[in-house]
């Protein structure tokens, strides 16, 4: 029997769209208002999905707690209220697009939980866009 889980939380993070190896005028036409050399910010909704079997003993897929604790320790300390290029070690050369930033926290997740797990990472930006990663 497969279910799936999900546990959705929210950071607050800046961020600036630039591609330093581009002139001004390249990030400024690609990126628009998101190439701001003073950054912008947005309140991001992260949901992290869960898909596996439940354990009979426990009724569990995972317990939402440790979930919980899992994404606290190791996504929301790491990157809530942060600049994403100045304060992190993961953006140093890695443009924080919605994109990547899902792309990021997949990787830092599927460290965490067992690979029995299969696990998805949706991150809002804005309510209307967002983005999926799975691992493929």
């Amino acid at each position: 029997m497969k279910v799936t889980v999900f546990r959705k939380e929210h950071f607050n993070a800046a961020h600036r769209l630039n591609n330093p190896s581009w002139s001004d005028e390249m990030n400024e036409n690609i990126f628009g208002k998101c190439n701001n050399k003073n950054f912008h910010g947005h309140n991001y909704e992260l949901i992290v999905q869960i898909r596996g079997s439940v354990d009979p003993e426990t009724g569990y897929l995972i317990d939402l707690k440790i979930l919980s604790d899992i994404i606290k320790e190791h996504v929301l300390n790491r990157f809530d209220h942060k600049n994403l290029n100045l304060d992190t070690d993961e953006f140093q050369n890695l443009n924080p697009t919605a994109e990547n930033i899902a792309v990021v926290i997949w990787n830092i997740l599927r460290k965490q939980l067992e690979d029995k797990y299969d696990l998805t990472i949706r991150l809002y930006e804005t309510e209307r866009n967002f983005v999926e990663y799975d691992g493929n």
